[in-house]
């Protein structure tokens, strides 16, 4: 554990710092405009994303309760399982969404004037090809974090947005940085590393874990599915709460709107991504000392991320005092961003963190149930309270504001189902 997040802080450095530079090199490249509908855009295609109904979460708890108990053979069930059905599923998916892409009113969807962007339906249909090719070998950052090397994972991660980073860039000093261009260097960087990345993990590395159609078992999939439609509802549900804000505000205000609020959310994503490397090793971590009885560990552990959490929050407060300074250095006087919507982007992020401090423990021991229940309630809730926030305060402050009051009752809920399933108090709901 020490480290996988040693090495992952350095991984997670580099890439929080390409994620800040890749703000104002493909904001150059688009200008405001046509850069809030690609971050549109790009918010339709993480639903194509995370369409393999939890497998790939599914694999990561089952891998790592797997190999604690040292089965080699049911954990190339599980990855050739895993591996095929997500072929299964996309490839049909694949051909469904492009035709959908290719009959709909595309520029309406997005509310995009037909004069900015052309060939959208062409553009969003590439695009559609390029994610859902990712799409099957993405599971291999779930392969290595069931394995708890979640650095490794970091690293494939990271590798895909320095590519895109350099590509955007060549792309800027070139002089050809068009909307298709920029959107093709988006979505195909990943599928490059992901595709290099195979034949060194299943050829070299693992070569007793290789994906093999022989190995493949239905019963094995059924059991992924059980866990992993847990987990596919909790990240459709983070999808609707996060990402369906872009389409909100691109329809409300205008694309040109969603540049601000996500230029906000990216300089925080500096606290989600500290925040994301030290809990992440917990995770499988967790799963393999419950296998093994060890309620001490996960308590003391817990106790460590807690401590962790508070010096984030603490961080987030002195990001928020220093923000106007960072802003006008970052990306200059181009787009303006209000003080009231860094605050309440500072306000959503601390209570995320807070939430997530309980849930990766959580979900290491298999407890979904509430998380679910309460996570999917937030999802539902999100658009009527944004629509009815966004009524009496019509700007996309309104909107943050939203998605901080419906996550706060899950959060609630974590630490509730933490405290009684590590005092033993827990029964019924509290422990499925």
């Amino acid at each position: 554990m020490r480290k996988n997040i040693i090495f992952s802080f350095l991984i997670k450095g580099w890439s929080g710092l390409v994620l800040l530079l890749l703000v104002p090199v493909t904001l150059n490249c688009l200008g405001e405009y046509q850069n809030g509908v690609w971050l549109t855009l790009s918010s339709l295609l993480v639903w194509i994303d995370h369409l393999d109904i939890g497998l790939g979460n599914g694999l990561r708890n089952k891998l790592a309760a797997t190999m604690a108990h040292g089965d080699m053979r049911e954990a190339r069930e599980l990855v050739s399982s895993t591996f095929f059905m997500l072929i299964f599923i996309i490839l049909p998916m694949m051909l469904v969404l492009c035709a959908i892409a290719w009959h709909i009113d595309v520029y309406s969807l997005l509310n995009v004037v037909h004069g900015e962007i052309h060939g959208m339906h062409k553009i969003v249909v590439l695009c559609i090809i390029l994610v859902c090719s990712t799409f099957i070998f993405k599971f291999i950052g779930n392969f290595y974090m069931g394995l708890q090397l979640p650095a490794v994972n970091n690293l494939i991660v990271t590798c895909g947005q320095t590519l895109t980073l350099v590509l955007t860039y060549a792309v800027w000093l070139t002089g050809h940085g068009s909307f298709l261009v920029i959107a093709v260097v988006n979505t195909a960087s990943p599928l490059i590393v992901y595709i290099m990345a195979y034949p060194y993990t299943f050829f070299v590395r693992y070569k007793a874990l290789r994906p093999s159609f022989s190995f493949f078992r239905i019963e094995t999939a059924k059991g992924l599915f059980t866990i992993g439609i847990k987990f596919f509802i909790l990240q459709m549900s983070g999808i609707i709460l996060f990402f369906t804000s872009n389409i909100i505000i691109s329809h409300l205000l205008s694309p040109a709107s969603v540049t601000p609020y996500q230029i906000v959310y990216r300089y925080f994503t500096i606290v989600i991504l500290a925040f994301t490397i030290l809990s992440t090793p917990y995770w499988s971590a967790t799963t393999d000392a419950y296998e093994k009885g060890d309620m001490g560990w996960i308590i003391q552990s817990h106790r460590r991320m807690m401590k962790m959490t508070r010096g984030l929050q603490l961080l987030i407060i002195l990001m928020a005092v220093v923000s106007p300074w960072f802003f006008n250095i970052w990306i200059g006087e181009e787009t303006y961003i209000p003080v009231a919507l860094t605050a309440v982007t500072a306000l959503y992020v601390g209570v995320l963190i807070e939430s997530l401090s309980f849930s990766y423990f959580l979900n290491g021991v298999g407890a979904l149930f509430l998380q679910v229940i309460f996570t999917a309630g937030a999802a539902l809730a999100f658009i009527p309270v944004t629509y009815l926030a966004f009524s009496l305060v019509p700007d996309s402050c309104s909107i943050v504001l939203a998605m901080t009051v419906v996550n706060l009752p899950s959060m609630i809920c974590n630490r509730m189902q933490f405290k009684k399933i590590t005092t033993y108090k827990a029964n019924g709901i509290w422990t499925r």
